[in-house]
């Protein structure tokens, strides 16, 4: 018999379709003691949020996030709101009581985030950032590799994430569906949308970076603002790149951009160790490159996996070998693993500190590039 878990989620826009998702799917695959129930879903819009509980199945509906903060009947609250919201909703619902787990980046900056994290550890409440790309098995399977030494000493890290969907100086800012293109709203451009994905799957994969040296660009000065009907300054970086070293003396390269024509979501990594490297593309999600130097000479080469057999990360919850899965189950994953952590007492990763140490590194991204020199990460 499976332990009810109320779920109250605040939004309802992409995200909150693909958490949703996760929570409904997330027992008919795992063995699991907790069964999400989605009890309450929150938008400030009561009728978009009436249609999206219709949708869903979730069985209410609150229009004031606070309010469902306080309910008794739930358990645990899921940020999927704008950046600048985060710090609010998730240190209330620690203060209540309530588990949290909260859509990425963790805050607008690492202050901020630094708040967020004591007041969870403060309130003992079990929390979790959604950096699904973890959970991809491709990707999981690549810190296996990593972890059993496989790779030895690594040389370099390099990491890109590209789109193409703001390039139009027509396109307004602000507002429900474009506010990732305010600053006040986001914090950042593609630095804390982009760049954090690849950055947290870095630090894991690879360990921490000790200093940076970054450069951003905002191609489209100005737009139009859906909230105030102004043309107004664009606050966001539209690119940005940068190079670092690890501390594992590894030297890091990364770029994200939304500014390059004929990619949509393009985020590939690749290692280069001293025995091996490994290359993962989402595109290509369920694959994983790998080329080992120690092959026999006759047959060296790159090696596509398809990580797709039952002792393959996550893949034995799923169907038989050879038929793949897709971006979604990396969200079912990350439920999966946060329940077995109520079960187990080990919490899933990242939690807010994990997550707090990645916005440190976006911090210096940005005092990097304004300043135009080489930047110390704050250590978390």
């Amino acid at each position: 018999m499976t332990k009810p878990l109320n779920v109250g989620m605040i939004g309802y826009g992409f995200m909150g379709r693909a958490h949703s998702n996760a929570y409904a799917q997330v027992n008919h695959f795992f063995d699991l003691q907790y069964r999400p129930v989605l009890k309450a879903v929150c938008a400030r819009s009561a009728d978009k949020a009436r249609a999206f509980a219709e949708k869903w199945g979730y069985e209410s509906v609150e229009t004031d996030w606070r309010k469902l903060v306080e309910r008794k009947d739930i358990d645990l609250i899921d940020i999927c709101t704008p950046n600048n919201t985060h710090a609010d909703i998730a240190i209330a619902a620690a203060g209540a009581g309530k588990m949290v787990l909260c859509e990425k980046p963790l805050a607008l900056n690492g202050a901020e985030g630094l708040r967020m994290v004591e007041a969870v550890e403060k309130a003992r409440v079990p929390n979790m950032v959604w950096y699904n790309y973890r959970r991809v098995p491709a990707v999981t399977l690549a810190k296996q590799l990593i972890d059993e030494g496989r790779l030895g000493r690594i040389f370099h890290y390099r990491a890109k994430f590209l789109q193409d969907w703001t390039i139009n100086p027509e396109l307004p800012q602000g507002g429900t569906a474009l506010w990732r293109l305010d600053v006040a709203a986001a914090g950042s451009g593609v630095t804390g949308d982009l760049l954090a994905h690849c950055i947290d799957t870095a630090l894991w994969l690879n360990g921490p970076l000790d200093s940076i040296n970054a450069m951003t660009e905002t191609f489209v000065k100005e737009r139009k603002h859906n909230l105030t009907g102004k043309v107004e300054k664009v606050g966001i970086d539209d690119a940005a790149l940068f190079m670092g070293r690890f501390h594992n003396g590894s030297l890091a390269s990364f770029e994200s951009t939304r500014y390059a024509r004929g990619h949509k979501a393009l985020y590939t990594f690749e290692i280069n160790g001293e025995h091996a490297s490994i290359f993962w593309d989402l595109h290509d999600l369920h694959r994983l490159q790998y080329f080992d130097h120690r092959d026999q000479g006759l047959v060296r080469g790159w090696r596509s996996i398809h990580v797709t057999d039952g002792d393959h990360p996550y893949m034995g919850n799923w169907w038989v070998p050879g038929l793949q899965i897709g971006y979604e189950h990396s969200f079912v994953h990350q439920v999966a693993d946060f329940l077995k952590g109520l079960e187990t007492g080990k919490p899933a990763m990242p939690d807010f500190r994990d997550a707090y140490r990645t916005q440190l590194v976006l911090d210096a991204i940005l005092q990097s590039a304004h300043e135009q020199k080489w930047v110390t990460v704050a250590r978390g």
